[in-house]
């Protein structure tokens, strides 16, 4: 079965996969990351796709990426990977397995959050560094990282009404951010939305696979 792909999904290597991306020509210190995370069967995330028109683009296989922990400097690894060297895609953690990960006064909004979202019909996945964390074990998260969340919605409705949601967290030392995901894989930042919506800016950064745009109407979003 073919998996449509998406911005912040994640993928799981084979045996051979690992391999063909070991034998690539690494300073040692990515090279110790990648062997890491090799023997770990720690997963990769989807990133920005080539154009689907860019036809020496398409034989370089998906566009992946890993971001290493203070360990290996917090590194972003930009990698390249065939299609079949994925054993499989999954999604980042929903922000409910994660509440307990979170500093102590960020978890009692976290888990008000997850209520206010699941009234809205919609449920938050935590990337960035603590969801990093979760997946690897390994020690991301540093004082000050950001909350990131991305939030699946359907339309403007629920995008206003997700949107007011994050909006109302608050929690010390904890900022929420990330992005709203439209159907078809359109993007946005849930602030910019809201800032948007209310008419204090004329267009909206749309991020999608293969690039991104700027926009300035519902229409133009679907």
């Amino acid at each position: 079965m073919v998996v449509a792909l998406h911005r912040h999904q994640i993928a799981w290597l084979s045996a051979s996969g690992w391999a063909h991306l070991l034998a690539g020509d690494w300073d040692a210190q990515a090279r110790d990351c990648l062997s890491h995370w090799a023997a770990h069967q720690l997963p990769l995330v989807v990133t920005r796709q080539p154009e689907v028109g860019d036809a020496i683009a398409l034989g370089l296989g998906l566009s992946l990426g890993l971001c290493a922990p203070q360990r290996w400097g917090r590194r972003r690894l930009p990698l390249r990977v065939a299609r079949a060297d994925v054993l499989r895609f999954d999604e980042f953690p929903p922000l409910g397995q994660l509440v307990t990960q979170l500093p102590p006064a960020a978890r009692a909004p976290a888990r008000q959050l997850g209520v206010a979202l699941l009234a809205c019909g919609a449920t938050a996945r935590v990337y960035g560094s603590h969801g990093w964390q979760h997946l690897t074990g390994l020690s991301h998260v540093r004082e000050g990282s950001d909350l990131d969340v991305w939030v699946g919605v359907a339309g403007a409705a629920q995008a206003d009404a997700v949107a007011a949601a994050l909006h109302a967290f608050e929690a010390p030392g904890c900022r929420l951010d990330g992005e709203l995901v439209f159907d078809g894989d359109a993007a946005v930042a849930w602030r910019e939305w809201l800032a948007w919506r209310s008419g204090r800016v004329a267009s909206l950064l749309v991020k999608r696979l293969h690039g991104a745009s700027l926009l300035t109407s519902l229409e133009a979003l679907a």
